[in-house]
C-alpha cells in the first residue's frame, strides 16, 4: 500500500515559482485535502466553450466568490498528460466570470477541459472540478454538423423544472454537433417572469424565478442577471459544456425592437436612454458568452470563424448600427437605411470574396423576407411594399448584387427571431428586384419562448416558402410545452460537399429536410 504523501505547505507553494497558479497545479495532482465545505470557491453555472479556432477556444466559467480560475486540458477524457492552462483572476468587476482563450489545442481530435477555482489567499481550498469538451474545426475535409437556433426565456416562460427544463436544448446535445449558432436574444431582459403562469387546459406553468428575473434590466448586474439565469437549467449546462458556441445578440438582450439613441416612452424603465441601456447589455453580453474579443474592436460582435475548406461561418451583428426604425420607405440610402452598416457591410463583402470554403454560412440575428412590424413601422429588412427596394432593403439589394458580380458561390442563410421554423428559396425570377443569384434562408426558433407566427412574406426579393411550422391561425404566445419549440440542423458531407439542412422540433423529430448541392459540384 502506497503512503500518501503529505499536504504541502504554503511556504513550500509559494517557493515554487512564486504563483498560485503553477503551485495550485502541482497541488491538484496531490492527495485530497480534507477542508470546511464553506472554505471552497464553487463552479457557478457549468463550464461553457466558444469562439473555436483550428488551434485554440475562448473557455468560460463563473465562480461564487473572488477566486482564481485554474484551467487543464487533455486529448482525453480521463486528462492523462494533462496541461495547466494560465490562471485568470475573476473578481466583482467582471461579474466573478473567468474567460480564456485557450491557445496551443492544435492536433487535439477532441478537447477535454477541466476547469477548478481555487480561493484567493488560501491556496488549499480549491473547488470540485467541472469538465467540458470541444471539437476543434477540421483543417482538411470531413463531415460537419452544427445546430442553431434562439429566443430563450422569453413572453413570460422561465424554467419549469416539473416539466423538463429548457428541454431543446438537450435534443440539440443529443446530435453531437460539432458547433451551436446561438441567433440572438439570448435573453430577453425586459420581459420579467411570474412565479406561475395559467395555461389554458387548467394546468400551471411554474417558473423557477430570481431577483433579476422579477423587474426590467436598467443596471450592469441586473443584465448580468438575466444572463445567468439560464445556468440555472441542467439542460443547458449539459449543452454548453460539450458544444462550442458562436453568439450573437439581437434586440431583447437590451429591450425589445430597440435602435442606437433611441428614447425610451415606458414606465417600467427609469433610465431612458436606450444608449446607456445598449452599452450596459452589451457588456454583460460579452462577459456571459465565450465570445473572442479583438484589442483593435474590443467592442465588435461580428465576426467570421472557417471550418475547414468545406464551410465558413460569418457572424453578422444587426442590432448596433441601424438606423432608426421607420416606415422604411426611403428612395436613397443614408445613415437612416443602414442595417449593418457601411464598415460591417465592407468587411462582409470583402470575407465572402476571400473566402476559399464551399459554402458561406451567413448567420443573421433577424430575417431577410419575413415582415416584422414594430407598431406602424418596421423592425427588419423588409417594409411590406413588393416593388423596388426601398429603406432598409437597398443596403441588402446592394450586398446581393455584389455576391452576384462578384460570383460568390453557395451563399445561405440562418436566422431565427420570430418564432417558428421555415425555408425560404429566394430567386430573381420571382423578384422586383432581379440582380441577384438564388440562395436559401433558412429559420428556427425559438428555444425557450412563445412561439409566434407565421409572418408575412415581402416579395421584393422573391422568397417563396418551402415549409414552415407555427401555431394554428390566431394562437399566439403559445409556452413551450405547447410543442411549437424548433432548432435547426445541418451536416456537411466531407466528401460530396451537400449541405444537408433538418429544421426540428424539441424533441428532435425531423420536421422538413432540405439538401443543397453546391454549385461547383452541381
Amino acid at each position: 500500500m502506497t503512503t500518501p504523501k503529505p499536504p504541502i505547505t504554503r511556504r513550500e507553494l509559494l517557493a515554487r515559482g512564486g504563483q498560485l497558479g503553477l503551485a495550485t497545479a502541482g497541488l491538484l495532482g496531490a492527495p485530497a485535502i480534507v477542508l470546511a465545505e464553506g472554505r471552497r470557491p464553487r463552479v457557478e453555472g457549468g463550464v461553457m466553450s466558444g469562439d473555436v479556432l483550428a488551434d485554440r477556444a475562448m473557455l468560460w466559467a463563473r465562480a461564487d466568490r473572488p477566486a482564481r480560475m485554474l484551467i487543464e486540458v487533455a486529448d482525453n477524457p480521463d486528462f492523462r498528460a494533462a496541461r495547466q492552462l494560465p490562471w485568470v483572476d475573476v473578481l466583482p468587476d467582471s461579474g466573478l466570470i473567468g474567460k480564456l482563450d485557450a491557445t496551443g489545442l492544435g492536433g487535439m481530435p477532441e478537447v477535454h477541459y477541466r476547469v477548478r477555482f481555487a480561493a484567493l489567499g488560501d491556496a488549499r481550498a480549491v473547488s470540485e472540478p467541472v469538465v467540458g469538451r470541444l471539437r476543434l474545426p477540421p483543417n482538411a475535409p470531413r463531415d460537419l454538423r452544427f445546430v442553431w437556433s434562439g429566443d430563450v426565456v422569453g413572453q413570460g416562460w422561465g424554467i419549469d423544472e416539473s416539466r423538463g427544463g429548457m428541454r431543446t436544448w438537450e435534443a440539440m446535445r443529443q446530435v453531437r454537433p460539432d458547433f451551436f449558432i446561438h441567433s440572438g436574444d439570448s435573453v430577453y431582459a425586459d420581459g420579467p417572469l411570474e412565479s406561475q403562469v395559467a395555461l389554458p387546459d387548467g394546468s400551471t406553468w411554474r417558473n423557477v424565478v430570481t431577483p433579476a428575473k422579477q423587474k426590467v434590466a436598467e443596471t450592469l448586474e441586473e443584465y448580468r442577471g438575466q444572463h445567468a439565469y439560464n445556468h440555472l437549467d441542467a439542460n443547458f449546462r449539459r449543452f454548453a459544456a460539450e458544444v462550442p458556441m458562436l453568439a450573437q445578440w439581437d434586440d431583447h438582450e437590451t429591450i425589445n425592437n430597440w435602435y442606437p439613441q433611441e428614447i425610451l416612452d415606458d414606465d417600467r424603465y427609469t433610465e431612458k436612454r436606450v444608449a446607456l441601456l445598449a452599452a450596459r447589455s452589451r457588456q454583460a453580453f460579452l462577459d456571459y458568452m465565450p465570445l473572442r474579443l479583438s484589442s483593435a474592436a474590443p467592442q465588435r460582435i461580428y465576426r467570421r470563424f472557417a471550418y475547414g475548406p468545406g464551410m465558413e461561418v460569418f457572424m453578422l451583428d444587426m442590432r448596433s448600427y441601424r438606423g432608426p426604425n421607420s416606415a422604411n420607405r426611403q428612395a436613397e440610402a443614408s445613415p437612416a437605411t443602414a442595417f449593418i452598416g457601411e464598415d460591417q457591410f465592407r468587411w462582409l463583402h470583402q470575407a465572402l470574396k476571400r473566402s476559399t470554403a464551399t459554402w458561406k454560412i451567413i448567420a443573421a440575428d433577424m430575417p431577410i423576407g419575413l415582415v416584422v412590424p414594430d407598431g406602424d413601422d418596421f423592425e427588419a429588412i423588409a417594409n411590406a411594399d413588393p416593388g423596388q427596394p426601398l429603406g432598409r432593403e437597398l443596403e441588402l439589394a446592394r450586398l446581393l448584387k455584389a455576391i452576384r458580380d462578384d460570383d460568390i458561390a453557395n451563399v445561405v442563410w440562418f436566422t431565427a427571431d420570430v418564432h417558428y421554423t421555415a425555408a425560404h428559396h429566394y430567386a430573381p425570377e420571382r423578384a422586383a428586384f432581379k440582380q441577384f443569384k438564388p440562395f436559401w434562408e433558412f429559420v428556427s426558433g425559438p428555444l425557450h419562448a412563445g412561439t409566434f407566427g407565421p409572418n408575412d412574406l415581402d416579395a421584393t426579393f422573391g422568397p417563396k416558402v418551402v415549409f414552415q411550422k407555427a401555431p394554428p391561425a390566431g394562437q399566439k404566445n403559445l409556452p413551450p410545452s405547447a410543442g411549437y419549440q424548433f432548432f435547426g440542423q445541418v451536416d456537411l458531407d466531407g466528401e460530396s460537399e451537400t449541405l444537408t439542412v433538418t429544421l426540428k422540433d424539441s424533441d428532435g423529430t425531423a420536421l422538413h429536410t432540405q439538401v443543397l448541392t453546391p454549385e461547383n459540384r452541381a
